[in-house]
């Protein structure tokens, strides 16, 4: 038998005193449990992912915003958190719900716990919650507004604010993630993480300049970029054509974020004016959304969206093993075939993961090639993206 003084004491993690929280799924269901994030009430859609790992990535993805996330992994907090693993400054997500959360910190990188980060940040947080179950109730049901609570433990009152609360279809959040001002991305890539894909490629010179439009971007796609040899302007999700063309771009790239894609009327029209330009786009997420809406197609809403790091994506009996988080799809009837092509599909389900122009250098796909978290399979997308600029580079040349 171990020692007394060996074993972790309840004062050692105040975290853990199990103050009572709940959570109220909009058909009524609740969930009790315990609170380790700040407390607080979240009211927003709940969704699952399936990830093992990379919580911290998650929390921080500007794409659940508005959301409250259920990790279907059964122990969260093991790695801890620290500076190099955030997509963004600060957790995006409304609240986060989990089986348990460990106690003990085993990473040397880390430099705080997840409740200490959670509650730094004021994000509620449910642990003792049975996912598997509230999982399973999502998938067939489809997903859901809930309200997570550690100050109201009454269902019928969190019921009552969660029927008052906004549905995602027709959301815009955008303007809650977007960058206020333009700025340039100058954080080197640390060394441990560049996975080799990119390693021998010759740098282009002079760099290639790319407007990356901030609808919610990613760090890591930022990061990826520029270890491709690409000087990256970002710039606010409302910037106008006029504005994005003012820094002569060799290319643009529309980036993932949150909400419903056809409520970002504004970012449709842009898109569709700088098609007129001729100059390489690429689109992930939302982005690849926004580029099929300004294309003239359509956009719908999934039962309970693609949320994890093992999504088989692809066609042409090539496959590859993706990252995803997308609560929307393009409607593939919707694409106009005489012009566009669908690049990828997602084999789970046979939804449209990307696309091609058959004409203008221009494509996107739904998942997400610079993972973080996730498999490295798609990363040659970034490669695509810095020939179709270097061509049309060359193109403008001739024409001089």
């Amino acid at each position: 038998m171990a020692s007394p003084s060996l074993i972790p004491q309840e004062k050692t993690f105040p975290w853990q005193a199990r103050q009572p929280a709940l959570l109220v799924l909009a058909d009524g269901t609740a969930f009790s449990g315990w609170s380790f994030g700040a407390p607080g009430t979240a009211v927003g859609e709940v969704v699952f992912n399936t990830g093992m790992t990379g919580y911290q990535e998650v929390i921080t993805d500007p794409s659940y915003r508005g959301q409250i996330i259920t990790f279907t992994c059964p122990e969260l907090g093991n790695t801890g958190v620290n500076e190099l693993d955030e997509e963004s400054a600060r957790p995006q997500v409304a609240g986060v719900i989990a089986r348990n959360v460990s106690r003990m910190v085993s990473s040397w990188r880390a430099t705080s716990t997840l409740p200490e980060y959670l509650q730094r940040y004021g994000i509620p947080a449910i642990a003792g919650v049975d996912t598997r179950a509230l999982a399973r109730r999502l998938r067939s049901q489809g997903v859901m507004n809930g309200a997570l609570s550690t100050e109201t433990l009454d269902p019928q009152v969190l019921l009552e604010r969660v029927r008052q609360a906004p549905s995602m279809q027709g959301l815009s959040l955008v303007a809650e993630v977007t960058t206020p001002q333009p700025y340039e991305w100058l954080e080197p890539t640390p060394a441990d993480w560049d996975y080799g894909r990119s390693q021998g490629i010759p740098i282009p010179e002079p760099p290639l300049r790319v407007v990356a439009l901030d609808f919610g971007v990613k760090r890591n796609i930022l990061r990826r970029l520029t270890r491709y040899g690409c000087r990256v302007m970002v710039l606010p999700a409302n910037a106008s054509p006029e504005q994005i063309l003012s820094y002569n771009p060799d290319g643009i790239f529309l980036s993932n974020g949150p909400g419903d894609p056809a409520a970002e009327t504004t970012a449709i029209r842009t898109t569709q004016a700088l098609l007129q330009t001729g100059k390489p786009l690429f689109g992930i997420c939302l982005g690849h959304q926004i580029l099929s809406l300004a294309l003239g197609g359509s956009t719908y809403k999934l039962k309970f969206g693609h949320r994890g790091l093992n999504h088989p994506c692809g066609l042409d009996k090539q496959v590859e093993i993706t990252s995803q988080n997308h609560g929307f799809a393009v409607d593939a009837d919707s694409i106009p075939a005489d012009e566009v092509t669908i690049s990828y599909l997602n084999l789970n389900d046979h939804t449209v993961a990307g696309i091609r122009h058959r004409h203008l250098p221009l494509f996107s796909v739904q998942y997400h090639p610079e993972a973080s978290p996730g498999p490295h399979d798609a990363d040659h997308l970034f490669r695509e993206f810095v020939e179709l600029m270097l061509q049309h580079r060359t193109f403008l040349a001739t024409q001089r």
